[in-house]
């Protein structure tokens, strides 16, 4: 399969139809965003294993659910707003609560919604899904750990949401590396600063690391692909090498991946921490680098974020 400059869509229905040839259980329900999602070829191939429920949100994750319960493995689809915060209650009941094995499509995370504005664009999903009891949440970065998570993620006892990047993402991995669901990669170890990200904000993180260098100080590099359950072992590991943190995610820093890191280092190893990321505002409309600049979701955002973070340690916390 080629990975490298394809739009991520293309790769996901790829992956579907593959698996769902040796395994009649998979099927796929959507929203009436099938052109969106790319996922026409599913339908052609699968046509009775194919539901489109219309706009109707809500339905889809109840039928996802009774589904389920006849031993199928449904995948579902919308944009991230519609895929969480519409439907929360069914996610949480039908799915989560009565422990239906459902995989949830969240598509355009983030400020990726670009031009689709403040009504399509969640800053607030993982946040949604993170407080869902049994909740296994997933960003793969790139095509090269979507190939490697997604026989995991369709092998996972229990419901999963997985935000994912409809387009082309910037090559983070090379060809046939793998990656393990519920364990960080650590892309780097560093003697100053350790920055854990997620998304598209992985890439900016590199991006930090090597403008960092040039001035002396030496950032490690955490991919948290699996925000829930969270690493806390590697966190912890590479924190302790560094002596201070910053988070960086494409997600408001209220119960995001900020929050989980924030909730493991002050039980377990209190230092210097900052978070890069949305600050409490709703998206908008716009191209994704004005937007990563509106809302602060730059490498020089995060190298900003790692200098004041080094400067403090040291120094008395209160």
């Amino acid at each position: 399969m080629q990975l490298t400059g394809r739009w991520l869509r293309e790769i996901f229905s790829e992956l579907l139809i593959e698996h769902a040839k040796s395994d009649d259980r998979i099927c796929y329900i959507e929203a009436d965003l099938m052109l969106a999602s790319g996922t026409g070829g599913f339908k052609e191939q699968f046509p009775d294993r194919t539901i489109n429920v219309g706009v109707a949100e809500a339905n889809m994750i109840s039928v996802a659910a009774g589904v389920s319960t006849l031993g199928m493995i449904p995948f579902t689809h919308s944009f991230t707003p519609f895929a969480t915060r519409r439907c929360c209650d069914q996610i949480t009941l039908s799915v989560s609560y009565a422990k239906n094995n459902v995989k949830m499509i969240g598509s355009d995370p983030g400020i990726t919604a670009m031009l689709n504005g403040g009504t399509h664009m969640s800053m607030e999903d993982v946040a949604i899904m993170r407080n869902i009891p049994g909740m296994c949440i997933v960003e793969p970065i790139d095509g090269v750990q979507l190939v490697s998570l997604f026989p995991q993620i369709l092998n996972h006892d229990g419901p999963v949401y997985i935000r994912l990047l409809r387009r082309e993402a910037k090559s983070v991995y090379s060809e046939g590396e793998s990656f393990t669901l519920g364990k960080s990669s650590v892309i780097h170890s560093g003697k100053d600063v350790t920055i854990i990200a997620s998304g598209i904000m992985v890439s900016e993180a590199i991006q930090a690391r090597e403008l960092l260098m040039q001035e002396g100080i030496d950032a490690g590099i955490i991919d948290c692909h699996t925000i829930k359950p969270f690493d806390n072992e590697t966190l912890i590991k590479e924190a302790s090498i560094s002596g201070a943190v910053v988070t960086a995610e494409n997600h408001s820093i209220i119960n995001g991946l900020g929050s989980a890191v924030a909730e493991c280092l002050s039980e377990n190893l209190p230092l210097p921490m900052r978070r890069v990321g949305v600050k409490d505002h709703f998206g908008e409309v716009g191209m994704q680098d004005f937007l990563a600049e509106k809302f602060g979701l730059t490498a020089k955002d995060i190298v900003n974020a790692c200098k004041q973070v080094v400067g403090l340690k040291g120094e008395k916390q209160c």
